[in-house]
């Protein structure tokens, strides 16, 4: 179902729970479930549409944007803008609501699935906008990864892009704050992940860009632009899922 592009595996399994989908006759209960060629898969009563070819895009997601295919709360989301003769696209993984930067969206659940795993050891890259005092020794603590609020968070990598510079020079010595880019590097992708180890380390994140995503860019692409990834270029650099 998430293949056919008719909505992300999450939701194939909610669907699956509700009696929506049946397999030659009969409603099923659970997702696991082996379906072959020969079997006659109806959803919501409708034949299972067949594959289309997997398709990979790059999206700059600005700030403001919800990443849902709905919001409960009406704000807008990464797919309200997009061009209406594109096929349903998923998204790999999320950014959060004042999240910047690189997304990958895709027509094919499996794909969208697969690159979000640590397993498939794609590094995920930001640039972390930063107020509070911070030097690179205190950064080296992440490299070992670290546990905040409950949640263990794996190794990252985290260094400095440019000397601090204060921000309102016309405060006190004492009331000022320096700003300073962070560029951080990690695997996991865990929910809020590069917020919550800088707030681990006693930093408030003012602004959150990611720049890449495994071996894809942001470089070049303009904001709320949407640029796909050539079909020989996605294979080559998805070689795994290919295979």
């Amino acid at each position: 179902m998430a293949r056919a592009g008719l909505c992300s595996r999450r939701d194939a399994e909610r669907w699956i729970a509700a009696g929506r989908v049946s397999v030659n006759g009969d409603t099923l209960d659970t997702p696991a479930f082996t379906v072959g060629a020969q079997d006659r898969v109806l959803v919501d009563g409708k034949p299972l549409p067949k594959a289309e070819a997997t398709r990979l895009f790059l999206f700059h997601k600005p700030d403001g944007l919800i990443t849902s295919q709905k919001d409960e709360r009406g704000r807008p989301t990464v797919f309200d803008g997009l061009p209406p003769e594109l096929p349903r696209l998923v998204s790999v993984g999320r950014l959060d609501l004042r999240t910047e930067g690189l997304l990958l969206l895709t027509n094919d659940g499996g794909l969208s699935r697969y690159l979000e795993l640590p397993t498939t050891g794609w590094v995920r890259t930001y640039r972390v906008l930063v107020s509070g005092a911070v030097a690179q020794e205190k950064l080296d603590r992440l490299k070992q990864g670290l546990t905040y609020q409950g949640v263990r968070y794996g190794a990252a990598e985290a260094v400095l892009e440019t000397p601090p510079r204060t921000k309102g020079a016309r405060q006190s010595a004492t009331d000022r704050q320096t700003e300073q880019w962070i560029r951080i590097s990690l695997r996991e992708g865990k929910n809020r992940e590069v917020r919550n180890l800088m707030e681990a380390l006693g930093l408030r994140v003012t602004r959150l860009i990611r720049v890449s995503y495994g071996p894809f860019q942001l470089t070049g692409l303009p904001k709320g632009a949407l640029k796909e990834v050539p079909a020989g270029l996605m294979k080559k650099k998805i070689s795994g899922y290919f295979k």
